[in-house]
């Protein structure tokens, strides 16, 4: 056991329930890693954490924000084999990661790509493995089809548009400006839209020949809930991980039965261990290689040390970033 430095919450609240605090960090145990982070990524969910909107799952840390980390193996517990103190990991954790260490198992961290600054893998795991098992794992995105990103230029917005790119699948992207979508266009997007007072289907139909689009990936929800199941394609699917525009809304059933649609949710934080451990080994054979060879990159928006986490959230709110915010020890 240690203290450590970390990014504190004491209760919810604004901006201001955050401060740079002293934690105990446990030893690891069976399977177990210790690593020294060296920086983590600032994500949608750490802000509605801070706000007493989204509470850490059982297990994790209520205390300490962050969701995805980049650091050094300190320390490895019993039954660890592949990892060893000095490597480069990254890695997702249910919370815990805006520290100085956190503890992992050892099947949930990902090497990281050889040139690759910490920094830069930080901006990595949340994204890249919502954007990939979202799109790829749950609708199941194939080779010729199109799928429509919604908020292209978040974090996971410009991961899902790269993925696409890399896989052979049409991107038509939404976001709030022009500006932020010929920043998205630039990463492979195909198609840009500003939604027009919340509406696209019709924008949609006009790019597709009035097909629609095979998948949606949508962080917004309830406000975009109508246009979303007139925007798809026969037997489409809609795969929701965010609810920025709403929780609750009026489900227009006809299009679902005409259509055969499919309406999925999905998160990764609060799955069992086991279940994103599986995941991040997949991710490690299929997608990993693509950094290494360009094909994929992280998007960062702004670099900030991790005392200014207060300033960090409110660039959050405003919703004008491209890509990820990382915060640096």
């Amino acid at each position: 056991m240690e203290n450590v430095r970390a990014v504190c919450m004491r209760e919810p609240g604004g901006v201001e329930v955050l401060e740079l605090g002293e934690v105990a960090c446990r030893d690891p145990g069976h399977g177990e890693v210790l690593v020294r982070v060296a920086a983590a990524g600032l994500n949608r969910a750490d802000v509605m954490q801070r706000r007493g909107l989204y509470p850490a799952p059982p297990g994790e840390s209520v205390e300490v924000p962050g969701l995805e980390f980049a650091g050094t193996v300190g320390r490895v517990g019993e039954g660890v084999g592949g990892f060893s103190p000095g490597e480069r990991v990254m890695g997702i954790t249910g919370g815990g990661a805006m520290s100085e260490a956190i503890v992992a198992h050892h099947r949930m961290l990902l090497r990281v790509p050889e040139g690759m600054s910490m920094v830069e893998a930080a901006a990595i795991p949340e994204v890249f493995l919502t954007a990939w098992d979202a799109l790829f794992g749950q609708a199941g995105v194939r080779l010729g089809e199109v799928a429509l990103i919604h908020a292209a230029a978040s974090g996971v917005g410009t991961a899902a548009v790269q993925l696409c790119r890399a896989a052979g699948v049409r991107s038509i992207g939404t976001a709030r400006s022009a500006a932020k979508l010929g920043a998205v266009t630039a990463l492979g997007l195909d198609d840009a839209l500003v939604p027009d007072a919340g509406r696209f289907a019709d924008a949609v139909a006009s790019l597709t020949g009035g097909r629609g689009v095979d998948a949606i990936l949508d962080p917004v929800g309830a406000r975009y809930l109508a246009d979303n199941l007139q925007a798809l394609a026969p037997r489409g699917r809609l795969v929701l991980i965010g609810l920025m525009g709403g929780a609750t809304g009026e489900v227009p059933l006809g299009p679902i039965l005409m259509k055969r649609l499919r309406v999925m949710g999905t998160v990764l934080r609060s799955r069992p261990l086991e279940e994103k451990a599986a995941l991040t080994q997949a991710f490690a054979r299929e997608v990993l290689p693509l950094f290494a060879r360009g094909a994929l990159r992280p998007v960062i928006d702004v670099v900030l040390p991790m005392a200014e986490v207060r300033n960090a959230h409110e660039r959050m709110e405003r919703n004008d970033t491209v890509g990820k915010i990382v915060l640096r020890w």
